[in-house]
C-alpha cells in the first residue's frame, strides 16, 4: 500500500529539549561555556529564548560544573519565560558528557513526540536550525527515528531523537545516544547542510575571539 507523505507528517510534533550545560571547559581554563556571552546575553539565555516560539512540553537543563552560577543564571531566566524549565543536576560530572545525557534521558517526564539533545556552547544555533531538524524528522516517514545535521561530512549538533529511540536506550543500561546511533545507522537520517552553525563550538581561547564572546565574571 502506498503512503503518502501527508499521512505521516505531523507539524505538531510535541518537542522536549535536553540541553547539556554541566561541562568543565576546561580547554578554556575553567570557563562554563554556558555562561559566555554573545551580544550582551549568555548562550544559555540566547538558547532558551530561541526554543520559546517551538513551546517545548519540556525543558531539561542538566548541570553539573558551576552548577550554581549557571543555575542561578537559569532562574532568571525562567522569571521571564512562559515556558517550564527544570534542572538536574549531575553529581559526577567528571565522568563525561555521557554520563550528563543518560542522567538528562532518565529524568524526562513529558509525554513528548521528539526530544532535541542540545550542547549549551553552540552561539549561532537558533529557532531556525531547530525547525530544520524538526522539518527534515517530518518528511523521514516511519523508517527514520533520528535526525543527524551533517556538515561537510562532520557530524553537527543539536540532535532528534523519536520517543522510540529514547525509550531503547534507555531499556539498555548505560546506553547513550552516540553509540546507539553508531550501532544503528539504519534508524538515522543524515540531514546534510551547508549551516555553520550545527558545528560551531566553544572549546578553547581562540573559539571566544573568533565567534566574537565574551566570558562572564563568576562572583
Amino acid at each position: 500500500m502506498t503512503i503518502s507523505g501527508e499521512s505521516f507528517k505531523n507539524p505538531k510534533l510535541r518537542l522536549a529539549v535536553l540541553l547539556l550545560a554541566a561541562g568543565e571547559g576546561s580547554r578554556l581554563g575553567g570557563i562554563p561555556k554556558a555562561l559566555l556571552k554573545k551580544e550582551g546575553n549568555t548562550l544559555l539565555r540566547r538558547f532558551l529564548r530561541s526554543i520559546e516560539c517551538l513551546n517545548p512540553v519540556e525543558t531539561l537543563v542538566i548541570t553539573g560544573f558551576y552548577a550554581d552560577a549557571i543555575e542561578t543564571e537559569i532562574h532568571s531566566i525562567k522569571q521571564k519565560t512562559g515556558n517550564s524549565i527544570s534542572i538536574i543536576k549531575n553529581p559526577n560530572p567528571e565522568l563525561g558528557q555521557s554520563s550528563s545525557v543518560r542522567l538528562g534521558l532518565e529524568s524526562l517526564k513529558s509525554d513528548y513526540d521528539v526530544l532535541l539533545v542540545a550542547l549549551c556552547d553552540q552561539p549561532n544555533i537558533g529557532v531556525s536550525e531547530i525547525e530544520a531538524l524538526l522539518e527534515q524528522f517530518n518528511q523521514a516517514g516511519f523508517s527514520r527515528e533520528i535526525v543527524l545535521p551533517m556538515v561537510n561530512g562532520s557530524r553537527g549538533n543539536p540532535v532528534l531523537f523519536s520517543k522510540k529511540v529514547i525509550e531503547e536506550i534507555l531499556a539498555t543500561p548505560r546506553m547513550v545516544c552516540r553509540p546507539f546511533m553508531d550501532q544503528h545507522p539504519e534508524l538515522v537520517k543524515v540531514f546534510e547542510t551547508n549551516n555553520q552553525a550545527y558545528l560551531l563550538d566553544v572549546d578553547t581561547q581562540s573559539d571566544i575571539q573568533k565567534l566574537g564572546l565574551d566570558p562572564i565574571k563568576l562572583m
